[in-house]
């Protein structure tokens, strides 16, 4: 039997085989290292059989889809020691996520971080058994009657939703059994270094009407060396975590009367969200957009025009009673939060008769929008349901789609490097791709025509991007430009996309040259993305030490006496009326915990007058991150505080 092998070598291999009597053959370092293996491109596991000219690329822990492996193993051990320690518990799901796994656990008791130590000490025991793992397959009857035997109501629900020709197969290792696609590893002691990280509530499905269950986090290496690595790395995030530092430095809270994903903005997040819609509404006026200011709801007709009752229903705050088709059963008038502003804007350009001339039309908003996030989605600032998106749209004829385009990401290019995270960001062509999902325009012709559009656009733009199937808007495909977080969960800051069906959906047309009435592109644009996002990154990138240009208080004057209050003043006058924010801390305090304090807030600049200073008209100045300080003339740190704000000065 031979086996072609990734690098093009042919492999002789007795029949009956497996991947590792393979990885043996090739050498047994590759052997030792291998946990899995890539038949004819799809993941299996070692002890898989192979056929005669099959394709075969052995997978180890350097692997993206071996440490994976590597987790989900370690996610099954997290399973039979829980049911080893709390019996009557009932187990969901345990996948793979980035940086590790987690598994979904029914409680009978809740149980808190303190009950790790001995969950890991029941992990230890099992790696340390060192029991093989084998797959094995079931008709659909004898799999649920397994799954209740063993009293997994979970298990039972996932088997039933299972398509009717779905391969069930499951894995045991030792006296444990779970249902799972795989692949895993061939034994429980091929881990070598794990540790349960956190602890959280999850919706069954993430269906906030579903019971809430307790899903442990964990994290396995192949090194413990590399464990370590890791767990003081996330240390060092917890530090800058926006959820944590936001609050403490008084960015923003939230409240349990007010409701979950609707976060409260204090007066310093509510300054940098000021600071920032201005300078991104002067700057996008700069390059041709109009202002616009829609209303905050509208009627369910416009979204039923809009596509967004049927493929976005599900996301919208309705106020009012609708049936399962969306209609209301009594007749009366349904109305709906807005998730977008599109279809209002597409109501101002209809709005008279358009020109060739007239294109493009530019129009953007600092818009409040509305979405139903689930209850397990929401994550401080990054996911919520009310939230703040520097919208805009451009109505244009297809031969301009290109260049407003590459204006788009001029713009968020410009703003990114204003903000320095120019280098932050990824870039992912977001497609449909092959799905058929409803939640797609059923257009097949318009989605390749607009796909292979913006494939051209990106390319000539010479931009590094992923692809992405299954991502696309309802509408078409899109440019997201991607930022992960403190933890490495990656998130959509800004996205530019093209619309091919807005034009024709809310009859909006223009006269072309030749006289011919024509149906314009629209392409949907953020160019700071959502306030609260940015907001949020911005915490954790600069860990609350925001550049001088965004920090809510940019300088800060302490007097050492009540003799130079009234000079603390006359400075903090000038430097205002030059549009610098300043404040006076004219407590009653020692100035070493004045200064302590202000430096405790990360103010940019703390000024520090006494007598001399007020005498000789001069501040002592300590910058932020500088151990030195030095005494300038007042004027002097002015022109140099008002240059380093105007040029948005990064460090």
């Amino acid at each position: 039997m031979n086996v072609l092998l990734k690098n093009g070598d042919v492999l002789s291999l007795e029949d009956g085989a497996n991947c590792l009597d393979a990885a043996l053959k090739i050498s047994e370092g590759l052997a030792r290292a291998a946990v899995a293996a890539k038949i004819n491109g799809k993941i299996v596991d070692l002890k898989v059989t192979l056929n005669e000219n099959d394709t075969l690329e052995i997978v180890t822990l350097k692997d993206k889809e071996g440490l994976e492996v590597y987790r989900h193993t370690c996610a099954h051990v997290l399973a039979q020691a829980v049911k080893t320690i709390y019996p009557t518990c009932k187990l969901a799901i345990g996948p793979v996520v980035e940086n590790g796994f987690y598994y979904d656990v029914d409680f009978n008791t809740p149980i808190s971080q303190e009950d790790f130590e001995k969950i890991e000490t029941e992990m230890k025991k099992i790696i340390k058994a060192n029991a093989p793992i084998e797959r094995f397959e079931l008709p659909r009857n004898e799999a649920l009657e397994l799954m209740v035997n063993y009293d997994e109501k979970y298990k039972v629900e996932l088997i039933n939703d299972l398509p009717e020709d779905a391969v069930i197969s499951f894995y045991k290792q030792g006296s444990f059994t779970d249902l799972c696609r795989g692949p895993h590893l061939p034994s429980t002691g091929k881990i070598k270094a794990f540790k349960l990280t956190s602890l959280t509530g999850a919706y069954w499905r993430g269906n906030e009407k579903n019971k809430m269950l307790t899903r442990i986090y964990g994290t396995a290496f192949e090194k413990k060396a590399q464990l370590e690595e890791y767990l003081i790395a996330v240390e060092e995030a917890k530090k800058r975590d926006h959820n944590k530092l936001g609050r403490e430095l008084g960015i923003f809270m939230s409240s349990d009367v007010v409701g979950q994903g609707l976060p409260i903005l204090m007066p310093k997040g509510a300054k940098m969200m000021q600071i920032l819609s201005r300078f991104v509404e002067d700057e996008e006026e700069k390059r041709g957009f109009m202002i616009t200011k829609t209303p905050y709801m509208a009627k369910s007709d416009l979204y039923k025009i809009s596509g967004h009752w049927d493929h976005y229903r599900d996301k919208m705050f309705i106020l009012g009673e609708i049936d399962e088709s969306g209609e209301s059963p009594t007749g009366e008038e349904v109305v709906a939060l807005r998730p977008m502003t599109c279809p209002f804007q597409y109501q101002i350009y209809k709005n008279g008769l358009k020109s060739y001339r007239d294109l493009p039309c530019r129009y953007s908003e600092t818009a409040t929008l509305f979405r139903k996030e689930a209850s397990g989605e929401m994550h401080g600032l990054i996911r919520v349901r009310q939230f703040t998106l520097s919208d805009g749209h451009i109505v244009c004829t297809k031969e301009q789609v290109a260049d407003e385009f590459k204006r788009c990401l001029d713009l968020s290019y410009y703003i990114l490097d204003c903000l320095g995270m120019r280098q932050d960001v990824s870039f992912r062509f977001s497609k449909r791709g092959k799905s058929k999902s409803d939640k797609y325009i059923d257009n097949d012709e318009a989605w390749n025509n607009t796909e292979a559009m913006m494939k051209v656009i990106l390319d000539d733009l010479k931009i590094d991007y992923v692809e992405a199937d299954d991502e696309a808007a309802f509408y078409g495909p899109k440019l997201d430009v991607q930022i992960k977080n403190v933890y490495g969960k990656e998130d959509t800051l800004i996205t530019i996309q093209i619309d091919f069906a807005a034009g024709e959906s809310f009859e909006m047309n223009y006269i072309d040259a030749d006289g011919v009435k024509k149906t314009p592109y629209v392409i949907h644009r953020s160019s700071i993305g959502c306030y609260e996002r940015t907001l949020a990154f911005l915490i954790e990138k600069y860990a609350g030490a925001f550049p001088l240009w965004m920090s809510p208080t940019q300088v800060k004057i302490l007097p050492i006496t009540d003799r130079t209050l009234n000079y603390a003043k006359s400075v903090a006058e000038k430097l205002s009326m030059q549009g610098i924010r300043v404040e006076v801390d004219s407590r009653n305090e020692k100035i070493g915990y004045k200064i302590r304090e202000a430096k405790m807030e990360k103010t940019p600049y703390v000024l520090v007058v006494g007598d001399k200073e007020a005498e000789e008209g001069t501040v002592n100045v300590n910058k932020r991150g500088v151990e030195e300080k030095s005494t300038v003339l007042c004027e002097e740190f002015i022109a140099k505080v008002i240059e380093e704000n105007i040029n948005k000065i990064i460090f």
